[in-house]
């Protein structure tokens, strides 16, 4: 029994008797242990040698001993040896009669244990169950597995989604008939026999190589007295007993015609309508609320021969007393007065207050308003003889050609 630093020991082999000398470690006698000289088999143990070909010393601790050893007794396998306690050196055998360590025992109090990291020669290497290896072969081999497996699932889902979609293809081309878009409507044709072979003797519709001519154009009948044959007096041009024009209403009095035109005008109208071969003179007189109206037609046999005498006009027609309706426009008395022409038929106006005192003037809007409706009524009276005129025409065309 011999007493060290770190305390009582009685393995045998573990120190040599008290007061041999030990030779000095490599660090001093504050170093590490060194590995074990022998191996299990009692062979040399190779050793792991530094830069200057010395082992490699193993860090300390604070105290300046090896760390993990705790000084004390009873060390865990693996660990420092007790402080103080002497090693063997690579150059000194183990003491006689000390016995290697077992294979999987702790090594004997103050031996080192075998390096943790030093290979042992042999055909392969030992796996410990302190440092288990993984087999990479074997990890290899599954990975490779599995490999191969996902491959060729992906390989059998790709081609069923292939032949998915072929089929949906061919159930669609078959559905179609024939294979060509559809728009959701029955584009096929009726097969030859159902349709008809023979016309069975029903006649077929003509139509014949020449264009219809185009309408009549209503103002060709009356531009011409070679086409205005329609009946033509005071009543035909002013159906009634009233004007109503836009919702304005003006009753009618005297009506005249004479086939001498300048009986029924004022000044130097009744020449220029004689001159320019005027057939025929219309007058009608329209009042309302002590003002008064008188519109003159004059008919020429051409709307050339109208719109001369249209554009030559000197004072006007001559108003139209009578039925209710007194003197106007007389004596000197002035009143406002319009010309115009369409087609062979040329119109005049003249209007003004029934007392025939009162001149007419700029302010008095309701003589103008007056005036301009009867004008524009007349134009309209003849537009229309006109449209009918035009209408029969056409009727009897198509009559002739049926």
């Amino acid at each position: 029994m011999s007493i060290g630093h770190g305390g009582p020991s009685d393995a045998p082999g573990a120190n040599p008797p008290h007061g041999t000398p030990q030779p000095p470690t490599p660090q001093g006698h504050f170093g590490p242990p060194l590995p074990h000289p022998l191996d299990q088999q009692g062979r040399p143990n190779p050793q792991p040698l530094g830069q200057l070909g010395r082992p490699d010393p193993q860090p300390l601790g604070q105290l300046g001993r090896p760390e993990g050893g705790t000084g004390g007794q009873g060390a865990a396998p693996g660990g420092a040896a007790p402080y103080g306690s002497p090693r063997p050196t690579p150059e000194a055998p183990t003491p006689y009669g000390t016995a290697p360590p077992t294979p999987n025992g702790p090594a004997p109090y103050g031996t080192a244990p075998p390096h943790p990291y030093t290979a042992h020669p042999g055909p392969t290497a030992q796996v410990t169950p302190g440092n288990p290896t993984p087999d990479w072969s074997a990890l290899a081999d599954a990975a490779a597995t599995r490999t191969r497996r996902n491959r060729l699932l992906y390989l059998a889902g790709g081609t069923l989604a292939t032949l998915a979609v072929a089929a949906l293809v061919t159930t669609a081309i078959v559905s179609s008939g024939d294979g060509s878009p559809s728009d959701g409507k029955n584009n096929t044709l009726p097969s030859p026999e159902t349709l008809p072979t023979e016309s069975g003797g029903a006649p077929t519709p003509s139509f014949s190589p020449v264009a219809p001519p185009p309408p009549p154009d209503p103002k060709d009948f009356i531009s011409s007295a070679e086409k205005d044959k329609a009946p033509l007096s005071a009543d035909t041009l002013f159906p009634g007993t009233s004007l109503t024009l836009e919702n304005r209403t003006y009753a009618k009095g005297a009506t005249n015609r004479v086939t001498n035109c300048a009986s029924g005008t004022q000044g130097r109208l009744g020449g220029i309508l004689n001159t320019n071969g005027c057939t025929q003179l219309i007058r009608a007189t329209f009042t309302k609320g002590g003002t008064a109206v008188t519109v003159g037609v004059a008919v020429f046999p051409t709307e050339a021969q109208a719109l001369t005498a249209k554009n030559q006009v000197k004072d006007g027609v001559a108003s139209l007393p009578g039925s209710g309706v007194p003197t106007f426009c007389r004596n000197g008395t002035i009143c406002r007065k319009t010309a115009n022409s369409y087609g062979r038929y040329a119109y005049f106006t003249v209007s003004g207050f029934t007392d025939n005192k009162r001149d007419v003037t700029t302010e008095d809007k309701n003589i103008y308003a007056l005036g301009d409706d009867t004008a524009k009524y007349t134009f309209l009276r003849i537009v229309e003889r006109g449209r009918t005129q035009a209408s029969a025409a056409a009727t009897a065309d198509t009559t002739a050609n049926s």
